[in-house]
C-alpha cells in the first residue's frame, strides 16, 4: 500500500453554540489539515509513471478546500440570531454557515469527503486544532 500525505492550514475562529467553558466564545485557531490518499498500485505511463498521483495537484486540491474557511467565522447554521448575523454580515465579516458543529473532529470528516469527492481514495484526513490537538477522521 502506498501512502501519500500532504498539509495545508488556514487561519479562523469559530465558537461551539451549547457548550459550557471557553470554546462557547468566538475564538481562533490555525487550523492544520493533514489528508492521506492511498494506492495499491503506482501510475504506469505518462509523466505520473511511478506516482500516486502528483503532489502539486494534491497539495493544490487540498489548498483550495482550506482556502474557501481562511480568516472566516465558521459557525453552525442557527447558532445566531438572525439579527446578530444579519448585523456582521452588514459589517463585512466574513461567515461559513456548516449544516454541523465546527468541531476538529467534524471537520476532519467534512475534509474527508470533500477531497473524496475530488476522485482521491483518501485513508485518512486529521485537523488540528493546536499544535498538540487533532481529530482524525478515517474509514
Amino acid at each position: 500500500m502506498y501512502i501519500l500525505k500532504t498539509e495545508q492550514s488556514f487561519d479562523a475562529a469559530h465558537f461551539l453554540a451549547g457548550y459550557e467553558g471557553k470554546c462557547s466564545n468566538i475564538h481562533g485557531h490555525r487550523w492544520r489539515v493533514l489528508i492521506e490518499v492511498k494506492s495499491l498500485t503506482l501510475q504506469d505511463n505518462g509523466q505520473e509513471s511511478g506516482m500516486v498521483v502528483d503532489f502539486g495537484q494534491l497539495k493544490q486540491d487540498l489548498k483550495e478546500e482550506v482556502d474557501y474557511f481562511d480568516h472566516m467565522l465558521i459557525i453552525e447554521k442557527d447558532t445566531l440570531k438572525v439579527e446578530t448575523l444579519k448585523a456582521l454580515k452588514g459589517e463585512g465579516f466574513k461567515i461559513v454557515e456548516l449544516d454541523f458543529r465546527p468541531t476538529a473532529e467534524n471537520l476532519a470528516k467534512y475534509f474527508f469527503h470533500r477531497m473524496a469527492q475530488k476522485g482521491y481514495e483518501v485513508k485518512a484526513a486529521t485537523v488540528y486544532e493546536t499544535p498538540n490537538n487533532c481529530a482524525t477522521y478515517e474509514v
